[in-house]
């Protein structure tokens, strides 16, 4: 048989029959295999996806993160835009300062920023935001410099309507959003909307610059002066960064208003 098979291949049919016969046994037998290697590819794969998954998540967070510093530094570059293009009529050197310390309560309205006399700031220098006048230095530190807003109840900027040159003095409130316009009297030719600019008296700011806007006209019985309330054009609880300018040079009345600011 072995001779005839070997020369002739009788038994190749038979051959072909038993291993049809026997094939479920083979795959029973190699199913156990079979399905360990399933299961272990199974878990590789799950494995491998898990791990992709965590290195996606921390991938986003870390873009995300990357996003908001973008979109902060998109912010602060528009206000430093904002700053260097604004319109007012500057000399021809000005700085940038920020912001290190806000305090805004009603007895006093100031704020500390980080530049100081050794970048050549002096007191009563004049300080703006990128719409309007915010206030001026009136304490000067190697390193920083306080700097009185127009609302602190202890200031009074000389002002003048822009429609019609009337002068008055804007007197801060200790509000953040109110001045007054002090000593008008009744028939005076101010109204609601009126542009509030600095007249240029008191030597400390030059004419021309943005103040307020006139939103409260009051003309009561029995009273020789009209009550006007005004807002500040000037962020003044929104802004980061201020523009210190040399319109005028240093003088020597800042000393006198440092020592007034002081005493009251």
């Amino acid at each position: 048989m072995i001779a005839a098979d070997h020369r002739y291949q009788q038994l190749d049919l038979l051959r072909s029959g038993i291993s049809v016969a026997i094939y479920p046994l083979h795959y029973l037998a190699s199913l156990p295999s079979a399905l360990f290697r399933r299961v272990q590819d199974r878990m590789a794969r799950e494995d491998e996806l898990r791990e992709r998954n965590h290195l996606l998540r921390r991938s986003n967070l870390l873009l995300k993160a990357r996003l908001q510093q973008l979109q902060a530094l998109e912010a602060e570059n528009r206000r430093l835009r904002d700053l260097l293009g604004s319109s007012f009529k500057v000399g021809d050197r000005v700085l940038i300062a920020e912001l290190m310390s806000v305090d805004l309560d009603p007895y006093r309205q100031q704020v500390l920023i980080d530049k100081g006399a050794s970048s050549g700031v002096f007191v009563g220098q004049p300080v703006l935001d990128a719409d309007a006048v915010m206030g001026q230095v009136v304490r000067v530190n190697p390193l920083t410099a306080t700097v009185l807003l127009i609302t602190d109840a202890r200031h009074g900027l000389p002002v003048q309507i822009n429609r019609n040159g009337l002068r008055t003095v804007a007197q801060g409130t200790g509000f953040i959003d109110r001045l007054e316009l002090s000593h008008l009297p009744k028939n005076a030719d101010v109204r609601v909307g009126d542009l509030l600019v600095t007249s240029g008296l008191g030597e400390h700011f030059p004419p021309g610059y943005p103040v307020a806007r006139v939103t409260q006209v009051l003309r009561e019985p029995g009273k020789p002066f009209a009550t006007v309330i005004a807002v500040p054009t000037a962020h003044l609880d929104r802004s980061h960064e201020v523009m210190l300018v040399w319109t005028l040079a240093p003088s020597p009345k800042g000393e006198a208003l440092t020592e007034r600011i002081g005493k009251k």
